[in-house]
């Protein structure tokens, strides 16, 4: 079983920067990807960002240049710096991670951005 633990979510003002967190915990061996997802109020879960054990990175394109994904393997943790942040920006943020072809995510983790 695999647990995975967010935090770093909250409320901040357009413009400003959060940083999410992501530690994962239990019967884990390699974890091959990390992810986040978000999901805004009315939409689908879409991607924001991925990143491989080899640090091979995808983002969404829109989001490029304001979030930077990184992962430390010692601490199976996943991180996601969200910079210049803008009221669309604003969701439930679920860590995902990828182990042996199987996915885990996390209970989601609330962004809040004030105009």
């Amino acid at each position: 079983q695999v647990q995975l633990v967010e935090s770093g979510g909250g409320l901040v003002q357009a413009g400003g920067s959060l940083r999410l967190s992501c530690a994962a915990s239990g019967s884990i061996f390699s974890i091959d990807v990390m992810g986040w997802y978000r999901q805004a109020p009315g939409k689908q879960r879409e991607l924001v960002a991925t990143i491989t054990r080899r640090d091979i990175t995808k983002y969404e394109d829109s989001l490029k240049g304001r979030f930077t994904i990184s992962r430390d393997n010692a601490k199976n943790t996943v991180y996601l710096q969200m910079n210049s942040l803008k009221p669309e920006d604003t969701a439930v943020y679920y860590c995902n991670v990828v182990i042996l072809n199987r996915e885990y995510w996390g209970q989601g983790t609330q962004v809040t951005v004030s105009s």
